[in-house]
């Protein structure tokens, strides 16, 4: 498996659509996993929101993904769609750094994963993240459902491998509140310049 070059990326930056976000050490995919469809590729935006997310072809089975927030700031990470058992997900992965400071500082950040459940690509794009207060609250109860690390109060890693992720997020994947309320991403048209 080809595995991305880790770079420094400032992730406080991807509270995404819905408040924190799941981390994890290991990505969600396998190449076997690992698929692709050009129908992703685009500029997609909740109604109301003035946040885009800008889906690109890079290399053979990966995307680009460029979120450009509300306050004019940008996301880049590199993505992987993959089919775990029928079920599709989006795996993010910080890939570049528009982050200017000390190497120093840099040696102390860790580039991360988080994903999300694909619903659906079309008509919209249908997407839920994991919910971070709702593993706090599993992992509360029985420490031992998933390897993880605490790196503060509320502040979580999961640092299982990647076949035990899928085995946990497919499991969970109809538990109630195990996932962020479905984002309805819409297609748009590229702006003219």
């Amino acid at each position: 498996m080809q595995r991305l070059k880790p770079l420094v990326f400032p992730f406080g930056v991807l509270l995404l659509l819905s408040g924190c976000i799941v981390r994890s050490l290991h990505p969600l995919y396998t190449d076997e996993n690992v698929i692709f469809d050009a129908r992703l590729i685009g500029q997609w935006a909740e109604e109301g929101s003035k946040e885009i997310w800008e889906f690109s072809q890079q290399g053979e089975q990966r995307y680009k993904c460029v979120v450009y927030e509300e306050d004019g700031e940008q996301s880049i990470l590199a993505v992987h769609l993959l089919d775990i058992k029928g079920k599709k997900f989006l795996d993010f992965f910080p890939t570049e750094s528009d982050w200017q400071g000390g190497v120093f500082y840099q040696l102390h950040v860790l580039p991360v994963h988080s994903f999300a459940y694909v619903k659906q690509i079309e008509p919209t794009l249908q997407i839920r993240f994991p919910s971070s207060d709702w593993l706090q609250e599993l992992l509360e109860k029985n420490p031992d459902a998933i390897r993880h690390e605490e790196l503060g109060k509320d502040d979580i890693i999961l640092s299982a491998s990647t076949e035990a992720l899928q085995t946990f997020w497919l499991a969970h994947l109809d538990t109630e509140d195990a996932f962020d309320e479905l984002s309805n991403l819409q297609r748009r048209q590229a702006p003219t310049q």
